[in-house]
């Protein structure tokens, strides 16, 4: 039966507390396990860069952002408290109202996302095999990926990572099935024909792998594992949560950018539909399977992040129940979702421009976060955590100042070509050689931003953390 879970931003009692390490797998796999990953293969290529720059972009950028999400995990082993509570230490008890505004907006966004892709994805099998009205496969897919995702959010901590090992499990099995039917479609000569790119394109599809795949996740990371022991290790978390959350993602993309080197048509269908254009190379017998892989990849991300969306609000101050929270959440969601899949047009355009931009203020909260983490050598004052008059204080402006300066500075130096509402983004790059020159697609201000966020707040707040601690 399931059972609803109580806990919310507090701390998880000692009797509560268990496991290994290696549970942290489940989650972290089959959140990132999603057919998306697939698409993410002509991404990589759209950058203008040959198929081993893009399997190289997608190891280093994967394997790298996950190693912060690895880190930011710690945390939670060391306080057992949600992650963006655990960031008011860096941020005063007030003062992380900021970054969790910014964790909030991400996770939703990435929620509605990954609930829109299931139901277009859906739509295109079921309009293929059972010739059903676009519309009735829409909203068939839409109470599936939707139902799913907002049980699984409400419901918690411990049906979510029952959840997760089944769905895991399951999508791992399918996509191999997948694989199999479609590694025919590979043209090796077409692939191996694809001349390598510059620098500035590596660099590019390297930072979209690292806001697209990992860097979305560091603020969430410290919401699973705060249910280990405290004697849990270190080494442990860090490994197994890299581990799970990158080896799928990994192949897959790689997989991706094999059959998107083969076929420019693909590629061109990939950026209006990314999971239902992967259909177009399958048998009709294995479209039913298909749909359900597409649905339980991209639900494990959404459950993941509705939950600790959920979480989210309510550190900021929303005074409700965890449950209820992610509930409303949830009615956000569906909102958004309905906006992509009935209105909105081209999907990669807003897709990148969401990443970019949102990834720029997040990528500094980040870098602090994790710079923060390794600063400290003791474990959390958890009451203090709550107390604005306590160590960790009401406001530190220093890290505001540094989210602040690093966004201004990052943002000057990403574009986003493809979405006409962020042209003003790119100011800055007249130091570079303009908007139109060889760095204009490289985004580096995600790059600037994680320097800024880190080095800064160990400059700043070095001697703040010693004297917190002492």
């Amino acid at each position: 039966m399931a059972k609803l879970e109580l806990n919310g931003t507090n701390f998880i009692k000692e009797s509560e507390r268990g496991g290994s390490v290696r549970s942290l797998f489940w989650p972290w796999a089959a959140g990132n396990v999603s057919l998306l990953a697939l698409s993410y293969g002509s991404f990589f290529l759209g950058f203008g860069i040959s198929f081993w720059q893009a399997t190289w972009a997608a190891i280093i950028g994967t394997v790298a952002s996950f190693v912060l999400v690895g880190i930011s995990s710690l945390a939670g082993k060391r306080a057992n408290a949600p992650t963006m509570i655990l960031s008011r230490a860096a941020f005063g008890v007030k003062g992380n109202i900021l970054p969790g505004l910014l964790s909030y907006l991400i996770f939703v966004g990435w929620e509605t996302v990954l609930v829109s892709l299931a139901t277009l994805a859906t739509e295109t099998v079921l309009t293929r095999v059972g010739h059903i009205d676009h519309n009735l496969a829409r909203i068939i897919g839409f109470i599936a990926a939707s139902g799913l995702t907002i049980f699984g959010g409400v419901l918690g901590f411990h049906v979510i990572m029952r959840m997760q090992r089944l769905l895991t499990l399951a999508t791992i099995a399918l996509t191999i099935g997948y694989m199999a039917l479609t590694i025919s479609k590979v043209d090796w000569h077409a692939v191996h024909s694809l001349h390598s790119g510059s620098i500035q394109g590596f660099i590019g599809a390297l930072i979209f792998g690292v806001t697209g795949i990992g860097l979305g996740w560091v603020n969430s990371a410290a919401d699973y594992s705060r249910y280990l022991p405290r004697n849990s290790s270190s080494r442990g978390v860090v490994g197994w949560t890299v581990f799970g959350s990158s080896v799928v993602p990994i192949i897959m993309v790689i997989f991706g950018a094999l059959l998107a080197g083969s076929s420019s048509d693909l590629s061109g269908k990939i950026a209006s539909d990314p999971i239902g254009a992967l259909t177009t190379l399958l048998p009709t017998w294995y479209l039913i399977p298909f749909a359900i892989v597409a649905v339980l990849g991209l639900v494990g991300g959404a459950i993941l992040d509705l939950y600790s969306s959920g979480l989210t609000l309510i550190s900021i101050g929303l005074p409700v129940k965890r449950h209820i929270a992610a509930s409303i959440d949830g009615v956000i969601m569906t909102v958004g979702t309905i906006y992509i899949v009935w209105f909105a047009g081209n999907f990669i355009g807003p897709f990148q421009g969401f990443l970019i931009t949102l990834g720029v203020p997040v990528a500094v909260w980040s870098a602090i976060f994790v710079a923060d983490i390794i600063m400290r050598k003791r474990d959390y004052a958890e009451a203090e955590l709550f107390d604005s008059a306590g160590r960790y204080g009401l406001i530190n402006w220093d890290s505001i100042s540094i989210v602040v300066v690093g966004t201004i500075i990052g943002w000057g130096f990403v574009t986003n070509p493809l979405a006409s509402w962020l042209s003003w983004q790119g100011y800055f790059m007249g130091a570079i050689g303009g908007k139109s020159g060889a760095w204009a697609y490289a985004n580096v201000g995600v790059l600037f931003a994680l320097v800024i966020g880190f080095v800064g707040h160990i400059y700043l707040s070095k001697k703040t953390v010693f004297n917190q601690e002492n």
